[in-house]
């Protein structure tokens, strides 16, 4: 079942975890939205670099070291994914209570581990 992922702090470089993520997700058939600081193409998936309107969203995969989440926080609410992943160096006591919060499941976990388990 293909679950629409926003990978947030997608990077072009390749050898980045948020891009192989990006790849990953995709090869598996998830939609993928990613959402970086620079403008770029992973395997033909747009790298936005605004906060593009959403909805449907299942899974907020995140890349963003927490000193940079903050400016996120209002925009990870509007969409109102299902779940939050917190890739490791990501982890952020103060996102997850608000997300908590407002409904949003977190996990503290690894998008690759997971979709290589066949646990995402």
């Amino acid at each position: 079942m293909s679950k629409k992922t926003v990978v947030l702090g997608a990077s072009i470089h390749p050898e980045r975890y948020s891009n192989r993520a990006v790849r990953q997700l995709q090869k598996q058939g998830h939609e993928v939205i990613a959402i970086g600081n620079a403008e770029g193409e992973i395997d033909g998936v747009k790298i936005h670099t605004d906060k593009p309107e959403l909805s449907s969203v299942d899974t907020l995969s995140l890349y963003l070291n927490p000193t940079h989440q903050k400016e996120w926080y209002s925009y990870i609410l509007s969409i109102n994914p299902r779940r939050i992943i917190f890739n490791p160096g990501t982890e952020n006591s103060e996102l997850e209570d608000l997300a908590d919060s407002h409904g949003i499941q977190t996990d503290e976990s690894c998008t690759l581990v997971l979709l290589s388990t066949g646990q995402y």
